[in-house]
């Protein structure tokens, strides 16, 4: 069985949600509270692969740091890694790991769909 990972926030409802439907599923993941503890730079641009995505959809762009700081720019992906890295509130949640495969959890069903895959 693949292990899991979570990037959690415990003041999310939806990553809640997530983290519950692991456990549901018999999964005890790994849970990083990534608020407490930044993922490295190294460790963002791994996820970033993972998700299969450009870094800037990883960035919640309803969060007031983000209309203040960043909306309209046009970054790259090492400087929107480094953004989030330097503010981790801006990095969307929750996101869950299996293996080489990663997901953003909005809407839950794309949590279920990586636990479905073998």
């Amino acid at each position: 069985m693949s292990t899991y990972t979570i990037y959690h926030n415990t003041r999310c409802s939806k990553s809640r949600c997530a983290l519950e439907l692991l456990k549901e599923n018999g999964i005890e993941p790994e849970v990083v509270e990534y608020l407490k503890d930044a993922p490295s730079v190294e460790d963002l641009t791994k996820l970033v692969a993972k998700l299969g995505l450009p870094a800037e959809q990883l960035v919640r762009k309803s969060e007031a740091l983000f209309k203040e700081k960043y909306k309209g720019l046009q970054l790259n992906e090492h400087e929107w890694i480094r953004v989030m890295h330097e503010n981790p509130q801006l990095i969307e949640r929750p996101v869950v790991v299996k293996g080489h495969k990663a997901v953003i959890g909005r809407p839950i069903e794309n949590v279920q769909e990586l636990i479905d895959k073998k």
